[in-house]
């Protein structure tokens, strides 16, 4: 049987009403899992939307993991998701003698004896730049070898010098 164009948009508007109470049903157990998830992380308007809101900031200043970075807490209620100035609690207990290291969340706890074993990182020597190599042409004109070659230096090459000619020693 040949549908007609009126009876096929009859069967869309009857499908679009079912899809929008299956949606909401869905949606309403969404919201709920948003909500929990929200209240765990204690979440704030701010992280969620980037907007400013007239909303207060939790004590312990709300912050979430983000992205492959660390979250730091202090088994007291205060966390710190690694991102934006360090909180004050955090500070405090660095200029205490306390390291970064112990307010990880999830990393394992390391001992004080293997701390002691540790070494000290040593660092590397710093990157140099390659030596740059000077060409004049003894009239106070020079190139370092870098970038395009000037005018002079292309007239001379044209005239017959070489570019070992023009090496400034």
């Amino acid at each position: 049987m040949v549908q007609t164009y009126a009876q096929i948009q009859k069967q869309i508007v009857t499908l679009q009403q079912k899809a929008d109470v299956i949606r909401a049903k869905e949606v309403g157990g969404v919201i709920d899992r948003i909500k929990v998830a929200i209240a765990h992380y204690e979440l704030t308007p701010e992280q969620l939307f980037g907007a400013k809101s007239a909303t207060k900031k939790t004590a312990s200043g709300g912050v979430v993991k983000k992205g492959g970075r660390n979250s730091y807490s202090d088994g007291n209620g205060n966390t710190w998701g690694g991102w934006g100035k360090r909180p004050t609690w955090l500070r405090e207990a660095l200029a205490a003698g306390m390291r970064l290291e112990d307010f990880q969340v999830g990393a394992p706890a390391v001992s004080a004896a293997k701390d002691a074993a540790k070494k000290p990182a040593r660092k590397s020597a710093p990157k140099r730049r390659p030596s740059t190599v000077l060409y004049s042409d003894g009239a106070g004109k020079s190139w370092t070898g870098r970038g395009p070659q000037p005018g002079w230096l292309k007239e001379a090459i044209a005239g017959g010098r070489s570019l070992e000619d023009l090496r400034a020693s």
